[in-house]
């Protein structure tokens, strides 16, 4: 189901260092590249969908790519969750949903569940085998200027720009949250499709 209020963002604005400093989001899976795969998952549930990305945007045709303005351009993922705040407030929306671009098995229910914990007010984040996932994230725009001013005052870390956020657990085979941060992750990954994986 669509939820006609909440927008995401698939975070892509990564180095990639572990993957030999190449473009994570293109990464091919299963032939088709990474960021597809998690744009295939989360677009269904949302009302619009946009990729936090440098470079060229046309890699990633037909989304929306949101680049970071040169003052936080390199700062990490918490720029493109600002980013993603100004774009989903210009769309109309309430809520903004936040996955990584190396998530490719997230459940299907991710935005109903977090949505349901946050009660339309208050950061949701998932998590699994006991570890929360702070870039897995429902964030209400109301939220916008605190975090700007965090951000503002050197807070880079996702965790710290949502304190109280309620945790929502999933558990399954294999773990919807898994990164895909090295060849063997890739590996791995592309087994698990093969063997069917949901």
């Amino acid at each position: 189901m669509v939820a006609g209020t909440i927008a995401a963002v698939i975070l892509a604005g990564g180095q990639g260092r572990r993957m030999g400093g190449t473009d994570k989001a293109m990464l091919g899976l299963a032939g088709r590249p990474l960021f597809s795969h998690v744009a295939g998952r989360i677009g269904p549930q949302v009302a619009a969908l946009a990729i936090s990305a440098n470079g060229d945007p046309l890699r990633f045709a037909p989304l929306p790519v949101l680049a970071d303005p040169p003052e936080r351009r390199g700062e990490g993922p918490l720029a493109g969750v600002l980013s993603g705040l100004d774009w989903a407030a210009a769309q109309g929306m309430d809520l903004l949903l936040t996955v990584p671009t190396d998530t490719p098995f997230l459940p299907r229910d991710l935005v109903a569940r977090l949505d349901e914990a946050g009660g339309g007010t208050e950061i949701a984040i998932a998590a699994s085998a006991g570890r929360a996932h702070p870039s897995v994230a429902l964030w209400p725009l109301a939220e916008r200027d605190r975090i700007a001013a965090l951000f503002a005052a050197g807070e880079r870390r996702l965790r710290m720009a949502a304190p109280g956020a309620r945790e929502v657990a999933f558990d399954a085979t294999p773990d919807p949250f898994m990164n895909l941060n090295s060849p063997e992750d890739l590996r791995t990954a592309e087994a698990l499709l093969d063997a069917g994986a949901p």
